[in-house]
């Protein structure tokens, strides 16, 4: 058995699909690009296979390593599952959508749309940052409304970043990835695996029993929308909590994008979560009424230093 993940060859018929290419791959799953034999239509397929759990024999069977617990990789599984019935029951335009899921090969599938289109991360990094306000104004308010949806139904993203955010034609936007979706308000003890990265994760995302909830996927947001303004990923939450060296927008950037839009992303970046915007729904309004953030200072000067909000209360 080979150590490494080998993809589903060319032509592999899954269920009522047949696999055109290998499209990318991430820490727990392989992505396709295949049709759908029926209708002809392209679609995605996510294929469960954590990298550091399984591999693929000779054939077409996912096989648990041989230094892996294999109930490791079964409730892994079950999880991968989770996301696809969480993702099937959220009817949303800027949210991809689930077609099918299934068994195969002692692994799991999850068919989504293909959409035509470019990765913000991708873009971001071609562009260098500096897009414009129009540009943020029309990506970010439907990511959030998509996001008030998700956390209105109990559930957090957990993964939130501009790989993880599709730009359709006309900018567009469909929010991606929901392999590390789950309830709230919860610790992540029971979670497969810490999905962490860096630079977009808060804090609280970096400790098992941390206390996440809307606002943990509120500071991704944050982060997102600086990238794109400065063209490379913030500073870790880490970093930031020890010694905090990161400049505000509102600051930095004032005279080349609106006041509003600066105290928002650095109001959704406060590593205290306490005084950032409570979740999803409140940092859209604040975008789109115009109105920057409120003063905490008050706030600030009571509670700094005598909440750890890396557990849960």
């Amino acid at each position: 058995m080979s150590n490494t993940r080998k993809s589903l060859p060319i032509g592999t018929v899954l269920d009522c699909y047949v696999i055109i290419k290998l499209m990318g791959s991430g820490g727990f799953s392989l992505i396709y690009l295949a049709e759908d034999m029926d209708t002809e239509e392209k679609v995605v397929i996510k294929e469960y296979l954590p990298r550091k759990l399984a591999s693929r024999t000779s054939g077409l069977q996912v096989v648990v390593s041989k230094d892996a617990r294999e109930e490791t990789f079964n409730n892994g599984r079950k999880l991968f599952y989770q996301e696809a019935k969480a993702l099937a029951t959220l009817k949303h335009p800027n949210i991809v959508k689930v077609r099918h899921f299934f068994l195969a090969n002692a692994t799991a599938y999850l068919v989504m749309d293909y959409e035509r289109g470019t990765n913000l991360g991708a873009y971001v990094k071609q562009r260098k940052g500096g897009l414009s306000t129009a540009f943020l104004n029309t990506v970010f308010p439907p990511v959030l409304d998509a996001l008030s949806l998700l956390h209105h139904r109990g559930h957090l993203h957990l993964d939130i970043k501009p790989s993880n955010i599709h730009l359709r034609p006309g900018g567009n936007p469909l929010l991606l990835d929901f392999g590390a979706v789950h309830q709230f308000a919860t610790t992540r003890a029971k979670q497969r695996s810490q999905v962490v990265t860096q630079g977009f994760s808060p804090y609280e995302q970096y400790y098992a029993a941390g206390y996440v909830g809307p606002w943990s996927d509120v500071y991704a947001i944050g982060a997102s929308m600086r990238t794109c303004i400065e063209g490379k990923p913030p500073p870790s939450a880490i970093e930031r909590h020890a010694h905090d060296t990161q400049r505000p927008l509102s600051t930095l950037y004032k005279r080349r994008y609106p006041l509003y839009l600066l105290e928002v992303i650095d109001w959704a970046m406060e590593v205290d979560p306490l005084l950032r915007p409570q979740n999803a729904g409140e940092m859209l309004e604040a975008l789109n009424n115009q109105q920057g953030r409120p003063d905490y200072s008050d706030l600030s000067a009571t509670v700094s230093g005598k909440i750890d909000y890396t557990k849960e209360p």
